[in-house]
């Protein structure tokens, strides 16, 4: 595999090997190529605590799993088919990412891209497959970042001047930063990885990158953290830096990670699809009415995951296109659960909760442990969501993190699904994370994420 990639970038001169951490950190090893051919056969051994570690990149021996069990190692290994070319840095480099697993081959349970892993094989007596779409939203800052007034959003290379206005889906905007996204999508093209739009959001240098739906989940996942230092790696090259903190400025508008999300059968057939018309409750299945009711019934106990630290609990308030109910609706940016409108083929769910600086995997694995429970108790959702009615069913959801990380530490639901200690370990170790927090001063969090 290294033999047949060196021979089509032959100038390569490193390979950077990696993880994506607990909070979507690249963690790993930058190798000599000479050095490289070593990975292919005997893997590289790391801690594996590094899944573990708080935002700050310090252990916490969480559940005595660190210091407390002396640090052991487990051995990475490729994941062969995300090897390709790193455009972005100084000079020419691959990348490749790792996985974890023990001696005996068994994977590492607390990586999250294992949790997930966990949650799809429950699919697999379904003959079901997800199909699956993230769309980040993220804000490009000025590099540096004044201690009295905060960051500020990215100037604009053609007149150095801050923007300033919203401009939601300005083209204009997009445009003045389209070397910027020239680079990104060329470098995601030369990944596999198929970007699908670019808009300018809500505020100033806030965008979104809509990623190009795929019937692999862990693929899907895998491929939003590529896109994702693609997208850090070239705004530092431009004298930016691409944040995916949920909420870097309070008075505007917050960056989530909305995921699509449709169930394929075993002839390729999305069992979403109704007979009725759009709009219409016909126009969904019974699959896709119990699907909802999973995640809706199980929402306040997966916040934890949905919104990881205490930055993200910011983006929920009224009318701020950031839902604060468990509910659903067709064609309604308002709710929870959005059913955009579609051809019954690409009938889907669109998961709207979950901040920018969620875990993509542990996310996925969330949403899609909804689905399954749904599908198999038959759960119902109750009627749509119509404009900003809130129906009476509906409950609002935690929006504070100790709060919402109690629950979470406390649910069976994602017990059974994720593994009882996984969650406590997860759970206690965003938690410690807060208190850190509470310590330091508020913009210190800002680029880590």
């Amino acid at each position: 595999m290294l033999d047949q990639y060196l021979k089509r970038y032959p100038q390569t001169k490193y390979l950077d090997a990696y993880i994506s951490d607990l909070s979507c950190i690249i963690r790993g090893k930058r190798y000599p190529i000479e050095e490289a051919g070593k990975l292919f056969h005997n893997g590289m051994m790391l801690p594996g605590s590094t899944f573990l570690l708080t935002i700050c990149g310090d252990s916490r021996d969480p559940e005595n799993l660190g210091y407390s069990d002396g640090d052991p190692d487990e051995i990475a290994i490729p994941i062969v088919e995300t090897l390709s070319p790193c455009a972005w840095t100084e000079l020419p480099t691959a990348q490749m990412m790792l996985t974890l697993t023990g001696l005996d081959g068994t994977p590492y349970y607390y990586e999250p891209r294992n949790v997930l892993r966990r949650v799809l094989d429950q699919f697999d007596s379904l003959g079901l497959r997800p199909v699956v779409a993230f769309e980040p939203e993220f804000y490009l800052l000025q590099p540096d970042m004044d201690d009295e007034t905060g960051p500020e959003p990215a100037h604009l290379p053609s007149t150095g001047r801050q923007p300033t206005s919203t401009q939601v889906y300005s083209i204009d905007e997009v445009e003045k930063f389209s070397s910027y996204f020239d680079q990104v999508v060329s470098a995601c093209k030369d990944q596999n990885i198929r970007i699908s739009a670019i808009s300018k959001e809500y505020s100033p240098a806030q965008f979104e990158l809509n990623l190009h739906h795929v019937d692999d989940a862990l693929l899907a996942a895998d491929q939003y953290v590529m896109l994702r230092r693609a997208s850090q790696g070239f705004a530092r090259r431009h004298n930016m830096r691409a944040t995916y903190m949920a909420k870097p400025f309070p008075e505007q508008s917050g960056s989530g990670l909305h995921v699509h999300i449709s169930l394929l059968d075993q002839n390729g057939m999305n069992v979403f699809a109704g007979c009725g018309q759009y709009g219409e409750i016909d126009s969904i299945t019974d699959l896709m009415r119990h699907s909802l009711g999973g995640i809706l019934q199980t929402m306040s106990e997966s916040m934890g995951i949905y919104a990881p630290n205490v930055n993200a609990y910011r983006r929920f308030k009224p009318d701020c296109y950031a839902p604060i109910h468990d509910n659903w609706g067709f064609e309604n940016r308002l709710v929870a659960l959005r059913i955009p409108k579609s051809d019954p083929h690409a009938r889907r769910i669109e998961h709207r909760i979950a901040g920018a600086d969620a875990n993509p995997y542990l996310l996925l694995a969330t949403i899609l442990a909804g689905i399954h429970y749904g599908i198999q108790q038959k759960i119902e959702p109750g009627p749509p969501t119509i404009g900003d009615t809130i129906p009476s069913h509906s409950n609002t959801i935690p929006t504070e993190i100790v709060q919402a990380m109690n629950i979470t530490q406390k649910s069976q639901f994602l017990a059974n699904y994720f593994g009882k200690h996984y969650v406590k370990v997860y759970t206690v170790c965003k938690l410690e994370e807060y208190n850190i927090f509470k310590s330091l001063k508020v913009q210190d969090f800002v680029w880590y994420v």
